[in-house]
């Protein structure tokens, strides 16, 4: 039986990479995203119903996609709609709490690249939960070399024309627990994904977390009253994009090592720092963000040159 596009190597690298195409492009479309409804960085119930609007459109879209290929929608068992309320709740709701405040915080090629962080969280989480999967020489070189980048990407002018750490909690520090929290939902996901479809999986959990997000962000009084024909369609794409995005990363990650799927987070920040230079007309000729672009790049082939070290 000829294997399908999701368990070929090559197949594997192709939508892998469109995913992270994907997301690469949410940092300049969630800070334009911003400024067309008038949301300033300090309005916190602005950002979240921002989300929950995006995330509970595409969370329809997928359910709605999934009634049209006549899948199973609900769960089988009360537990199983557990675990699916629970990914909700972290991947989408908790995870995407910290990352839109962290986005409205600092800039779209900074955001982007601290986001390669998860890559190391999921490598070295899946080296302690699954057997075959363990994490070799080269793979644990390739995470050094990456993170570099990420420490690299923060390095800047002090006061006072001084050289320092340019770094915030609220800011590259949110953005960073964003990927922590991802990586270790995206574990618990391909554990839940075994008992259910991918695509069904997907869209319930962007549902619940959407609905969350929105519900926190009506609760705290925001609004989106600038709401135009611009805005509705950066957030038409924002909701194609997490609906395409997430739901063919869950089918990776249910056929495939999470170590290996994983690695690609580090085409995140390339993707995300050239479409915000493009998008933000941010300066990416810098010293900093060069040289980290170049150790991130370093950093995700040797991860997915090596392989895995079996248990």
């Amino acid at each position: 039986m000829k294997p399908a596009l999701y368990q070929t190597r090559t197949g594997v690298y192709a939508l892998a990479t469109l995913c992270c195409a994907l997301w690469g492009s949410s940092y300049p479309a969630i800070k334009n995203g911003y400024a067309l409804l008038q949301i300033a960085p300090s309005d916190l119930a602005g950002q979240m119903l921002f989300a929950g609007w995006r995330f509970t459109l595409a969370g329809l879209v997928l359910l709605l996609a999934s009634l049209c290929l006549r899948k199973r929608l609900l769960p089988v068992s009360r537990r199983q709609a557990g675990q699916v309320v629970l990914l909700g709740l972290v991947q989408t709701a908790l995870q995407y709490v910290f990352f839109y405040i962290g986005v409205a915080h600092a800039s779209g090629i900074k955001a982007s690249i601290m986001n390669a962080t998860g890559v190391f969280f999921s490598v070295v989480l899946a080296h302690f939960i699954y057997a075959g999967d363990r994490l070799s020489r080269g793979r644990a070189l390739g995470c050094l070399i990456g993170f570099a980048g990420v420490v690299v990407v923060n390095l800047g002018r002090g006061g006072a024309g001084a050289f320092g750490f340019d770094f915030s909690l609220i800011g590259e520090g949110f953005v960073i627990i964003a990927a922590f929290i991802l990586a270790a939902a995206a574990i618990y996901g391909k554990r839940v994904s075994r008992g259910m479809d991918a695509m069904v999986m997907t869209g319930w959990q962007l549902l619940v977390g959407g609905l969350v997000l929105t519900g926190i962000g009506y609760a705290g009084g925001g609004h989106l009253e600038a709401m135009g024909v611009e805005a509705g369609a950066l957030l038409a794409y924002l909701t194609l994009l997490s609906a395409v995005a997430f739901s063919v990363w869950s089918l990776l990650l249910k056929h495939n090592p999470v170590g290996m799927i994983a690695a690609f987070n580090f085409l995140i920040p390339v993707f995300g720092v050239s479409l915000s230079a493009i998008f933000l007309g941010e300066s990416l000729l810098r010293w900093s963000y060069l040289s980290a672009l170049v150790l991130v790049c370093a950093g995700i082939w040797l991860v997915t040159r090596m392989p895995a070290q079996k248990g």
